[in-house]
């Protein structure tokens, strides 16, 4: 493996985060560092505060203190929308009533993008996921990889800069998990985007993260 990519000033750095729910502490003073093109994983038991975590890094959740900076721009107080981040969340959260691309394309028509840019943009996204053809099928007509790469071509089509994985095999039924894991990392690899995995499977920490 190349670490030379370590020698480098971190792509994103978390200073002393800290979260709490109510009077429950879930993070405490987390600090990390992430290089860029690196797939990060983090690994613990359920509970521990890795999805909090990254809720708190997508803007979905405000932290109670600390401070992320990414690429050297301090993103911590800035909205969701506009720290340019993509997330696959669990369960994938797809739209069952709209076709692949529409479900692809729906960050961008959020954005009010102009139509042919939303097409262009969808199609090198279904690309890079290895989904060109599937474009203008449902998500109950995929299996369950496919779903996955749907939820991930969706994350990274508005030029994402930093990718969030929640928990991501843990939708799959256990005879699929093992062969979408090998997939998955073939597709983090080739999307070459820094990436944080949250999970509590050991075999899946080994074999999607740097």
């Amino acid at each position: 493996m190349d670490f030379s990519h370590q020698r480098e000033p971190p792509f994103l750095r978390l200073r002393n985060v800290s979260h709490a729910y109510g009077r429950k502490s879930v993070l405490q003073d987390v600090s990390l560092e992430v290089h860029k093109s690196e797939v990060l994983a983090l690994l613990g038991p359920s509970g521990s505060g890795k999805s909090t975590l990254l809720s708190v890094l997508a803007g979905i959740v405000t932290s109670t203190r600390g401070e992320f900076i990414l690429d050297g721009q301090d993103i911590s107080r800035l909205s969701a929308e506009m720290r340019g981040l993509g997330m696959v969340f669990q369960d994938f959260a797809l739209w069952p009533h709209m076709t692949v691309a529409e479900n692809v394309g729906f960050p961008l028509r959020v954005r009010k993008l102009p139509r042919a840019e939303i097409t262009r943009r969808t199609e090198e996204a279904l690309i890079r996921v290895g989904l060109e053809g599937f474009k203008s099928s449902r998500p109950q007509q995929l299996s369950g990889g496919q779903q996955q790469r749907v939820a991930l071509a969706r994350a990274v089509v508005a030029e994402t800069r930093l990718l969030l994985l929640d928990e991501p095999l843990s939708a799959l039924d256990p005879a699929t998990r093992a062969s979408v894991r090998g997939e998955l990392a073939d597709i983090l690899r080739k999307l070459n985007l820094t990436t944080i995995i949250v999970t509590h499977d050991r075999e899946e920490a080994f074999e999607l993260a740097d």
